[in-house]
């Protein structure tokens, strides 16, 4: 694209003001790309960069087989976007190199009313695969566009390797614990549970870093082991599908940062276990996602499956609190913290959001993202420093090291 066709540039305003430059284009094979150019140069003789609807529609009557169908329903969209009725070449660039820019979906989205084929949920003849595939997207995406090109678009590879790894790790530690303690029901009641452990968080051994992480593989027992894994198997492997390991692994961990990072703050005494951080971080960015795009979303039973999440939620929450307050074992250092929930929520409800709303969008232009990102980098330099000064300051006495 050496032209620079398709560029803010060389568009007219009309058209401009709905187009970027997209780095996507080398994604595209150079032959598929020369191949589609020489078509558009057929029509766009003044060599603009873009062609009337009515020439697009003779585009694709002559060569719409090559496209897929659901690419080829987007592209009708996006021309019915535009009042003047004209489609740019960098758009259609983007979209058969599969990368969409901001621009570019607010550009589909009011064209999404005009699609030309049938929903998705309406295709008969899938697969087993093809049908799960879909279910996944009505799971967790709230428009029909968003859909079809996730169904398009995804093949499995890399599968949703993040939370399965993590969950097979979890279930590790869990198992061997429970062997060498001989417990596997409320586990951390065992007097052992906290000696020599090099996962727990504990205040006393705050400046070995790696605990504000590793705790996480730690349970207090099968019965919190069993809600986390359950949720972050059935809400995070289908949003690690749709968004990948990298959002979803560092929406995840940042739930889990914030936990350790919240208790050390607010319940400066207690240690605390469990990826309840992660996992609540997960949950409260997917379930607030679904509030926020409540008409759009087609998932079945929402309603109810949402109060059956809550309810979840509510009661491992409730277990967690009990637990806090409940006569310790091992005085006096009282059993594990339950504030890792309550930091989990606030990073899904934030972080989270922003991340579940932009499917295969740029989060970097997003100025929410840039926002409560910055107020997460701050919490965590404010916590870093409550713990290299505020024990000391508040002549806070803790208990012995396990």
């Amino acid at each position: 694209m050496g032209d620079g066709r398709g560029s803010g540039a060389s568009c007219p305003p009309a058209v401009a003001d709905q187009i970027e430059v997209s780095e996507s284009v080398d994604c595209l094979p150079m032959a598929v790309e020369d191949h589609w150019r020489a078509l558009f140069d057929q029509f766009d003789a003044e060599k603009s960069g873009y062609i009337s609807t009515r020439q697009f529609w003779t585009l694709l009557q002559r060569h719409g087989s090559e496209l897929d169908p659901h690419k080829l329903d987007v592209m009708l969209a996006l021309a019915d976007t535009n009042a003047d009725g004209k489609i740019c070449y960098q758009d259609f660039v983007n979209l058969m190199s599969n990368k969409r820019s901001n621009s570019f979906r607010r550009a589909i989205l009011q064209g999404n009313r005009h699609l030309c084929n049938k929903a998705l949920l309406e295709e008969p003849g899938l697969s087993l695969t093809q049908r799960f595939i879909r279910h996944v997207a009505y799971e967790t995406l709230p428009r029909e566009i968003d859909r079809k090109w996730f169904y398009d678009n995804y093949t499995g590879c890399p599968p949703p390797w993040f939370m399965i790894a993590v969950t097979i790790l979890e279930v590790g530690f869990f198992i061997y614990y429970g062997l060498v303690l001989d417990r596997f029901v409320l586990q951390v009641t065992h007097p052992s549970y906290l000696k020599k452990n090099p996962l727990i968080y504990h205040p006393q051994l705050r400046a070995q870093a790696w605990r504000y992480l590793s705790y996480m593989f730690m349970h207090a027992g099968i019965e919190h082991l069993g809600v986390n894994v359950a949720l972050q198997l059935l809400v995070g492997v289908p949003l690690e599908m749709v968004h990948g390991a990298l959002r979803i692994g560092f929406l995840y961990i940042a739930g889990v940062l914030a936990g350790s990072l919240a208790v050390s703050v607010a319940d400066m005494t207690a240690p605390v276990v469990g990826s309840s951080g992660g996992v609540y971080a997960l949950v409260s960015a997917h379930l607030a996602n679904i509030v926020m795009n409540w008409s759009g979303m087609q998932c079945q039973f929402k309603l109810l499956r949402m109060a059956f999440a809550l309810i979840c939620m509510s009661l491992e929450f409730g277990r967690a609190v009990w637990l806090r307050f409940y006569p310790s074992t091992y005085p006096p250092c009282p059993h594990p913290s339950f504030v890792a929930h309550l930091g989990g929520v606030l990073v899904g409800i934030t972080l989270g959001v922003v991340i579940l709303r932009n499917f295969e969008q740029r989060l970097q232009d997003q100025s929410l993202w840039w926002i409560f990102l910055s107020i997460y980098v701050l919490f965590m330099a404010f916590a870093i420093l409550w713990n290299i000064f505020a024990f000391n300051l508040l002549a806070l006495r803790l208990s012995p090291p396990p």
